[in-house]
């Protein structure tokens, strides 16, 4: 078997393993890398998703990449034009020369002797083992399951004489135009499909036991559209993004400090959207705080109009089991349909599931504290992409491509070829990963690394802060331990 070695690896070509790329062949020009990926094509979730109506839940200009402005009209974005950026950007920069589809990483084993990672990939439908080397392992492979999204286990699915479908299984065959629609969830993919699937079908309504806070916003950004129209797009871009960061930052302290005043403005723009007549108490009134978990998006109200149309309802009910014709409610209600979507969630993973060795012991991710948000305690060489659950997933993305790039220029600088984070502050008290009550969170946050409760182990979910600290902090801050293994004697022998 042949081992391709490269000195960094990057494991994901979605939007964080474009940006990898990139900001790699720009701040460390000599370093070779490959991008492994899973699937047969480019763009993670953006090529995963076929569900009616996908789009992001965030702006574009913060969602897109910090060196590659995003020009078209529309802020809040379908997912064919997103996936159509990715490609364009990868192509643009040559990233997808980098790029090895249907390369799953199954394995990963660090050798501090030899400095060095070993990757066992499967390749291929035949499922082949290959195998690859690097110095530096870069996960960018996102937080979720690709292979199967989270579905409760519901009484009588199988007495359901239509089609049961999860969004993230959708394919081209699904047939809705003229049927009776009922989509399970409350989350960004329900509100999403709702108005969407509701142009078409005979009805569609929305099952959800509990409401979500839901803002509407407008689809595209006037001011950034104007700004185009007298400045560079790299200026107008830069400006619009900055707007959108320190808007969204302002919002989330807001949502923080006076939790009360941000619900009942919130729930004044759903009452303005209904009517004075409908049921907001019981439909869009959540029980925790705006920002407890995930707000949902709806660009230019398009939900909100279908159900003023009467295209679309919304239910806040239980299931106590399916039917033969749709689904009976705990209430006694029951409501028929042809086509049920269960829109209930993701299920998350920690770095793909990776199978971690260090010097042949097993690596239990959940016993590691966070570094940085990126690396883990006693684990060396290895950073990994995570976007911020506040804010755009690319903008800590972009923070993070730049700051691993910055650890590796330092090493080479001082000869260093091993750097780990080391958890020695005794004071330092371990916290959850993510300080969020969503279920998707919950039901899989003992599988993930702690927090710290101070810098630089402590996730502040804030844009500036992290400015300050990956961009403009110190490489070399006294927790990261930089160390210069010596390959064994008959590795020398032969490199000789």
């Amino acid at each position: 078997m042949t081992i391709e070695h490269r000195d960094v690896l990057i494991v994901g070509a979605g939007i964080s393993g474009i940006g990898a790329g990139y900001h790699l062949q720009t701040n460390c020009p000599d370093k070779t890398y490959a991008i492994l990926e899973g699937r047969e094509t480019l763009g993670g979730t953006w090529d995963l998703f076929r569900y009616p109506g996908i789009r992001s839940d965030s702006d574009m200009y913060t969602l897109g990449y910090s060196f590659k402005p995003w020009t078209e009209a529309k802020a809040i974005a379908d997912g064919p034009s997103i996936l159509n950026y990715l490609r364009e950007t990868a192509r643009e920069y040559g990233i997808d020369r980098h790029i090895r589809f249907g390369h799953y990483v199954k394995r990963a084993s660090w050798s501090t002797q030899d400095a060095r990672w070993t990757v066992e990939v499967e390749r291929g439908p035949a499922k082949e083992l290959a195998r690859f080397t690097c110095n530096f392992l870069f996960m960018c492979s996102g937080y979720y399951n690709y292979a199967e999204g989270y579905t409760p286990d519901f009484a009588g699915t199988d007495r359901f004489r239509g089609r049961i479908v999860h969004p993230q299984k959708w394919t081209p065959d699904i047939d809705y135009a003229g049927k009776r629609v009922v989509v399970i969830g409350s989350g960004a993919t329900a509100v999403t499909l709702v108005p969407e699937m509701a142009k078409t079908a005979a009805h569609v309504t929305m099952l959800q036991r509990s409401p979500t806070y839901i803002v509407s916003r407008p689809a595209e950004d006037g001011f950034a559209n104007w700004l185009r129209r007298y400045l560079p797009a790299k200026l107008a871009y830069g400006i619009t993004r900055w707007k959108n960061v320190l808007f969204g930052m302002y919002f989330y302290r807001l949502c923080k400090r006076s939790p009360q005043g941000v619900k009942d403005w919130i729930l004044k723009q759903v009452r303005e959207q209904l009517g004075s007549d409908y049921d907001v108490d019981t439909h869009f009134t959540p029980s925790y705080n705006p920002w407890d978990q995930r707000l949902c998006l709806v660009p230019n109200g398009d939900l909100f109009e279908a159900i003023k149309s009467k295209r679309a309802s919304v239910v806040t009910d239980r299931i106590e089991t399916f039917t033969e014709k749709g689904l009976k409610l705990q209430s006694g209600a029951e409501l028929e349909a042809d086509l049920i979507v269960t829109a209930t969630g993701l299920n998350l993973q920690v770095l793909s599931d990776l199978d971690i060795t260090i010097d042949g012991a097993h690596v239990d991710l959940s016993k590691t504290m966070n570094y940085k948000g990126m690396m883990y305690s006693d684990v060396p060489n290895l950073a990994s992409s995570f976007g911020y659950t506040n804010a755009s997933w690319t903008l800590k993305c972009d923070l993070t491509c730049e700051y691993v790039c910055r650890l590796l220029n330092h090493m080479d600088r001082t000869g260093t070829r091993q750097c780990t984070p080391r958890q020695t502050d005794p004071s330092v008290e371990p916290e959850p990963w993510l300080d969020f009550s969503s279920g998707y969170v919950q039901r899989s946050i003992d599988k993930f690394p702690k927090q710290g409760s101070k810098a630089p182990w402590k996730l502040y979910q804030n844009y500036a802060l992290d400015i300050v600290s990956l961009k403009f902090g110190k490489v070399d801050d006294g927790v990261m331990e930089f160390s210069n293994p010596q390959p064994d004697a008959a590795a020398r022998r032969l490199a000789s």
